[in-house]
């Protein structure tokens, strides 16, 4: 995988979603589970950029609480871009579910 070039603003986070295969969409019997179970569920991905923060009420920036490298739960109506024949969304921190560990 090739670096990003996308230099997200605020609190705005740039994710490579997972394919199924990585997201683990298959069964223990190797089939990969129907669009429509899938579409149940909170999309996967790994961050690969992140802005500097948002700016509290003083105009202060705020840690990140995410980083690149990440492997996230994210909630998939942000906005989807294709860079360079590679898929991207770019989300706030705050549609962001969860890290995986």
């Amino acid at each position: 995988m090739s670096e990003v070039n996308i230099k997200p603003l605020g609190d705005r986070v740039v994710i490579r979603p997972l394919s199924d295969e990585e997201a683990g969409s298959k069964s223990a019997s190797g089939i990969i589970i129907p669009d429509s179970a899938a579409k149940e569920r909170s999309d996967q991905g790994v961050v690969v950029a992140v802005g500097p923060g948002a700016r509290d009420d003083d105009g202060k920036r705020m840690d990140m609480e995410v980083k690149i490298g990440d492997r996230v739960l994210f909630k998939s109506w942000s906005e989807k871009m294709k860079v360079e024949k590679e898929e991207y969304w770019i989300i706030a921190e705050s549609d962001i579910l969860g890290i995986i560990s």
